[in-house]
């Protein structure tokens, strides 16, 4: 199991950015298919958005397309997620997630860190 910190929260006002990083350790990190999630009390977790172990492929959930931006440094052990034209729905707990290649669900999860935008 790989370790995952998040770092980057905070309030933000409505049209603002915020970049949020996820450090990981303890396995060989370019082995993971990286992703972030986010949960409110009111909603389920849902996804956000995931990068592939290179960094070639991204994919984001459609409320976030355009706004999001995930990228990843290997040489940093670190995934980042770009946030822009942030809305007060963007409100929520932000979760970083790895999985390996094969594997069909996130298995290692950070223990989150909050993003507030205020109108």
């Amino acid at each position: 199991q790989v370790q995952l910190v998040e770092s980057g929260g905070g309030l933000v006002q409505a049209g603002g950015s915020l970049r949020l990083s996820c450090a990981a350790s303890g396995r060989t990190f370019s082995n993971y298919v990286m992703g972030w999630f986010r949960q409110t009390p009111e909603k389920e977790r849902e996804f956000v958005a995931a990068i592939s172990r290179s960094g070639s492929s991204t994919y984001y959930a459609n409320s976030v397309k355009g706004r999001f931006t995930i990228s990843r440094d290997n040489a940093k052990n670190t995934v980042y997620l770009q946030m822009n034209s942030l809305k007060p729905e963007d409100t929520a707990v932000y979760y970083c997630a790895a999985r390996l290649r094969f594997q069909y669900v996130f298995g290692s999860w950070g223990q989150g860190t909050q993003v507030t935008v205020s109108s």
